[in-house]
């Protein structure tokens, strides 16, 4: 079995498919009961496979990756060294910078963005664990590290090291008035 046929198993079985990615499987799963990160996941793997061993098949495979970015919102680039498992639950919003690195087995949430810091103590790009929960909206920013089993909340801003067996949780919400919503929601009888 092949590194790439290792890998894409690992991430079938993120999604629940306990069986090795077939030919009628593939049009399944791309075209009948489509699932856009699953979908985006196996192309970002043949589009990382072949950069370096078939240029023509690396073309094909990163056009058909820019299509899904646009298609998906997944703004993921080739260049990013992803371990295997990678699970990216719901489509739209998520960035991530093409010198970033993240660990097997983590699960990416829609509208996060992993991102560079051009200056400052933390200047650069993450590297993120195995096991980790990026909940949405989160942004991680900067040449920090994120350890193994980490569990990153919804709306969570992270721009320090964060140590295994974390959570990271952004502060809490508070009533800050009591106008409610009047003039925010119009047309209405």
């Amino acid at each position: 079995m092949s590194e790439l046929s290792k890998i894409i198993e690992e991430d079938l079985y993120r999604y629940g498919i306990k069986k090795k990615l077939t030919f009628f499987m593939f049009i399944n799963y791309f075209y009948v009961r489509i699932t856009p990160g699953l979908k985006f996941t196996i192309i970002l793997r043949y589009c990382q496979y072949y950069r370096r061993r078939n240029r023509l098949l690396f073309y094909f495979f990163f056009l058909w990756l820019r299509n899904l970015k646009f298609k998906y919102g997944f703004d993921i680039s080739y260049r990013t060294k992803i371990g295997k498992g990678l699970y990216i639950g719901h489509f739209g919003g998520v960035v991530i910078h093409g010198d970033a690195e993240i660990g097997d087995y983590c699960n990416l949430s829609q509208g996060i963005t992993i991102g560079v810091l051009s200056r400052g103590n933390t200047a650069g790009t993450p590297k993120i664990g195995n096991k980790v929960f990026i909940g949405p909206g989160s942004v991680i920013l900067g040449g920090i590290n994120i350890g193994n089993d980490v569990l990153i909340g919804s709306n969570a801003i992270v721009t320090f090291d964060v140590p295994d067996n974390s959570v990271v949780g952004s502060p809490l919400s508070s009533v800050i008035s009591n106008k409610g919503s009047e003039g925010y929601i119009i047309n209405v009888k």
